[in-house]
């Protein structure tokens, strides 16, 4: 077994190899840049070196300091994880070279797949089916819009050395395709710096069904059965479970065969996927599923795999590369149950999924399954890197108690001041459409609204955050800065959210619902949903009814005042606007009255409880 081993990777896969390895008695040498000196892998590790600035471009995609911090800890071998370096042929050959072990297939099998139109050249020489296209060098414009045609549209323009959606393009019809070709080609290049393009069939009824294969260095080549990964947004994965709804064992026996041959074809060492993409506008068939591409490295979603076969994927990857040979024979594995994954990510679904950064004040995972992560409460999510905060995984006796433990799961989280995509990945498990299988890879381009609702506080949540207020109706963490119960019990409360500011008297809060107070908000935390509510310290707020006193609910700046000293309003009159913890919040009168006194102004800082405005009942003179 190899003794010592650096992960070239951050994150959580990096945790992940991390544990295994420490299970087996490997010592590990993290690498760590700038932005994450104090990462949770960098915590984990044995050893943790330093190799250079936050950019990955400038740390972790360079290749030259990841093998002289292997040199600099001797470690005897490198792990690449996925993404960064891990299919990088050039990266494999240098660490060989060096003198050190690469936990990975070879370079020359990692250059076979790299290019889509070259692996499905060979793809087809070994008897595995191809989506129907063109994969040939020639890359005229008007000989590319000819193959086109013959194809037949809807086609998809394909960077060949492209990943993650990116130099990919539909075209519907032939006066689009020159605009798509050349947009393409300009992303294919600034991402890859590679704008060479195939074109395929496009599927209308697509399904992402994958395989998990796994060689070692003595010929034996097996797989552990197929994932399906067709929930994404824009080509990203979102949800992948195993085995594939639907799929039934001869459809199973034929897309396993075929990915077996697949990975023969390169001499295949190590882990890979093989990716197919499926025509399920009549179900799952084996005449209607086609070789896609081959991912030389472990994949994001290897725990589902993991859970219905009950093998260390990560454990196969360290054997084999010290020379042993598969733990398992083909007939000894087996798919026990059903296991679901969804990836939870810092971005706020309610503004076009936009990145969350920032430091994670709060942050709970609760429910029966599996985490994946590699922060802890008090980390920081980076803008520099992929903003996933964990993986959540469960496992059931069948699809259905999967999906049911991973639904209580996301509506679980508990994050705070990081946005995340949890209500939205609850959402789309306890989808009719999902549950029922009923998926593609455009199941959430069609029911984006249904899935990614108008985050709007509902009555009940507003009753909720006063009782959290007012009855102390709360749990507090460990560790949270700052929270704690109140001292006194009220009997109202003024609260503020999304620009309104209301007075509530004890509400019922909801069952499933937890939440946090301290001096100035209040979180309910609801279905993977955080609603922030500032309130008034001791309940002034905007002043009791009876007095007519404005105040303010926090320390802010007038942004607006609305009214002048002696100007009638009414109740509910919008008076002015204060901005405080990056939110607005619209004050407005009480009763109808007179303006008697307007102590604020346009740009003015106010401190909390301070007099904005008095209201006096009455009519002007």
């Amino acid at each position: 077994m190899i003794a010592s081993l650096l992960i070239a990777n951050r994150g959580e896969i990096a945790c992940r190899i991390i544990r295994t390895a420490r299970a087996l008695g490997v010592r590990t040498v993290a690498v760590y840049s700038d932005a994450d000196r104090n990462a949770l892998h960098v915590r984990q590790a044995d050893e943790a070196v330093h190799i250079g600035p936050s950019p990955a471009a400038e740390s972790y995609l360079r290749m030259d300091r990841i093998i002289a911090a292997a040199k600099e800890s001797e470690a005897e071998a490198i792990h690449p994880g996925y993404g960064f370096l891990s299919e990088n042929a050039d990266f494999a050959q240098a660490v060989l070279d060096a003198g050190l072990v690469w936990v990975g297939p070879s370079p020359a099998s990692i250059n076979a797949m790299g290019l889509k139109d070259a692996a499905k050249k060979l793809m087809a020489e070994a008897g595995v089916p191809v989506t129907p296209g063109y994969y040939g060098a020639a890359q005229d414009a008007a000989f590319l819009a000819k193959e086109a045609g013959t194809i037949g549209y809807p086609v998809l323009i394909k960077a060949v050395a492209g990943g993650g959606g990116k130099g990919m393009r539909k075209v519907d019809a032939p006066a689009d395709f020159a605009d798509a070709l050349a947009s393409c080609r300009r992303e294919a290049k600034a991402s890859f710096g590679n704008d060479t393009v195939l074109i395929e069939k496009y599927i209308e009824s697509p399904r992402h069904i994958e395989v998990q294969v796994f060689g070692d260095a003595h010929g034996n080549i097996v797989h552990l059965f197929e994932r399906d990964c067709s929930l994404q947004r824009r080509h990203q994965k979102v949800i992948e479970e195993a085995p594939a709804p639907g799929m039934d064992e001869a459809t199973r026996d034929a897309i396993c065969a075929a990915a077996v041959r697949a990975a023969k074809a390169v001499d295949y060492v190590g882990a890979g996927t093989v990716e197919f993409i499926a025509d399920a506008s009549d179900g799952l068939r084996a005449d209607r599923i086609w070789f896609m591409e081959m991912n030389t490295r472990l994949q994001v979603e290897h725990p589902v795999t993991e859970e219905i076969t009950g093998v260390d994927l990560v454990e196969w990857q360290l054997r084999v590369a010290s020379g042993e040979a598969l733990p398992l024979r083909q007939e000894e594995l087996s798919i026990t149950g059903h296991a679901i994954e969804a990836r939870l990510y810092a971005e706020d679904p309610a503004r076009g999924f936009l990145p969350s950064t920032g430091r994670l004040e709060w942050l709970l995972f609760e429910g029966e399954g599996r985490i994946e992560t590699s922060v802890d409460q008090g980390d920081t999510i980076s803008p520099f890197y992929d903003p996933m905060i964990a993986k959540l995984v469960a496992r059931g006796s069948d699809r259905a108690a999967a999906i049911d433990r991973l639904s209580a799961m996301t509506g679980d989280v508990e994050i705070w001041p990081v946005r995340s995509n949890a209500g939205f990945l609850k959402r789309a498990l306890e989808s009719a459409a999902f549950r029922g299988g009923r998926l593609d890879t455009g199941f959430i381009a069609e029911r984006i609204e249904e899935l990614v609702p108008a985050d709007v506080a509902s009555e009940e949540v507003w009753q909720t955050a006063a009782a959290i207020a007012l009855e102390q109706a709360v749990h507090v963490g460990e560790g949270l800065a700052g929270f704690r119960l109140n001292a006194q019990h009220r009997r109202s409360v003024t609260l503020t959210h999304d620009s309104q500011t209301r007075t509530l008297d004890a509400g019922t809060p909801l069952a499933a619902a937890s939440g946090y107070t301290d001096d100035e908000r209040v979180l309910v935390f609801h279905e993977g949903s955080t609603f922030e509510f500032a309130k008034a310290v001791r309940g002034s707020g905007q002043g009791s009814t009876s007095s007519g006193a404005i105040l303010a609910p926090m320390p802010g700046n007038v942004v607006s005042v609305l009214v002048a000293e002696g100007d009638t309003v009414t109740a509910g009159q919008k008076l002015l606007t204060l901005e405080a913890m990056k939110m607005e919040h619209t004050l407005t009168a009480p009763f109808d009255g007179v303006v008697a006194e307007l102590s604020a102004g346009p740009g003015q800082q106010v401190q909390v409880e301070a007099l904005l405005v008095r209201i006096e009942k009455g009519e002007a003179e």
